[in-house]
C-alpha cells in the first residue's frame, strides 16, 4: 500500500506550492507529513526551475496547529520510521526563498513553521502564538530562539511566557509578518512576492538572504567579514556579469543561476 500523501504540491510557473492537506486536525504535523516537507524542501532546493515556494494550509480555518499532539500521545505510524519531525523540518529550512501563505490559525510548530519561512503573508482573520506552556511544553523548533531577532526581546517574551496568540493585525505591527490581506487575496499575494523575487538573480537571492540571517547578533567586525566573503563569491559569478551587462544594453537579464 502506497504510504498516505499530506503534501500537496503544485507549480505555478516557477514558484512551487506546498499545502498541507490535513484539515482535519487542523494541518497538525505527524511523522509523515514531516518527511514530505523534508523531501520538497529537498527537491526544491535541487530544482533549477523552482526560483521560490510557498507553504500553506488547507482550508480557512488553519495553517498548521503544530506538532500532532494525538499521535505524539498515541503512537506515530504515519511516517516510514525516519525519525523526521518538526523540529527538524524547521531546523533545515530552505535555501531558497520560502514564503509562507497563512490562511488561519499559526500556533504552536505551525507558527514554528512560518518562521522558518522568510516572509509571511497573512490572512485578515490568521492568529499566531506559541501556547506550548498551556501544554507543559516549550518550543522547541525554533520559535523560543527565533522570536526576539524578528520581533524584539520584550514582544517575544510576552508571547513565550503567556502562551497567549495575537491576531494579525498585530502581529503586523510587530513586525512578525509582512502583510495582511484579506483571505480570498492570501494565495494570490503570496504568488505575486514570489514571483517579483524571481525576476532577480538566484544567485543574489540566494547569497542575500543567507547574509542577512548569518549577521543576526554577531558581532559588527565579524559581520563585516562575512559581508565581504559574500561579495567575492557574488562578483565571481556569471550572473554579476550579465546585470550591468543587461542593463547597459537596455535588456531583460538573461539568469544562469551562477
Amino acid at each position: 500500500m502506497l504510504p498516505r500523501m499530506f503534501l500537496k504540491r503544485e507549480l505555478r510557473g516557477r514558484v512551487e506550492v506546498l499545502t498541507i492537506e490535513r484539515p482535519e486536525v487542523r494541518n497538525a504535523i505527524n511523522a509523515g507529513l514531516a518527511e514530505e516537507l523534508w523531501d520538497a524542501f529537498e527537491q526544491i532546493e535541487a530544482s533549477p526551475e523552482v526560483t521560490a515556494a510557498i507553504l500553506t494550509g488547507s482550508g480557512e480555518q488553519s495553517f498548521s496547529a503544530g506538532a500532532d499532539l494525538k499521535a505524539m500521545a498515541y503512537g506515530d505510524d504515519s511516517g516510514t520510521g525516519r525519525g523526521l519531525n518538526v523540529v527538524q523540518v524547521c531546523e533545515r529550512g530552505l535555501a531558497k526563498p520560502l514564503i509562507a501563505a497563512v490562511n488561519g490559525s499559526c500556533l504552536a510548530g505551525g507558527l514554528e513553521l512560518a518562521l522558518t519561512c522568510d516572509l509571511i503573508v497573512a490572512a485578515e482573520h490568521a492568529t499566531f502564538g506559541l501556547p506550548e506552556p498551556k501544554r507543559g511544553l516549550v518550543a522547541g523548533a525554533g520559535g523560543v530562539t527565533r522570536l526576539a531577532p524578528r520581533i524584539g526581546l520584550a514582544a517575544a517574551l510576552e508571547l513565550v511566557l503567556t502562551g497567549d496568540a495575537v491576531d494579525a493585525q498585530r502581529a503586523l505591527e510587530l513586525g512578525l509578518i509582512n502583510r495582511v490581506v484579506p483571505a480570498s487575496e492570501v494565495m494570490a499575494a503570496a504568488v505575486e512576492l514570489a514571483s517579483r523575487i524571481g525576476e532577480n538573480a538566484p544567485v543574489s537571492v540566494k547569497i542575500g538572504k543567507r547574509l542577512v540571517r548569518q549577521s543576526l547578533g554577531r558581532p559588527e567586525e565579524e559581520v563585516w567579514r562575512l559581508n565581504h566573503a559574500a561579495l567575492r563569491e557574488i562578483l565571481a559569478t556569471e550572473d554579476a556579469k550579465e546585470g550591468p551587462l543587461a542593463f547597459s544594453q537596455k535588456r531583460k537579464p538573461r539568469w544562469q543561476g551562477r
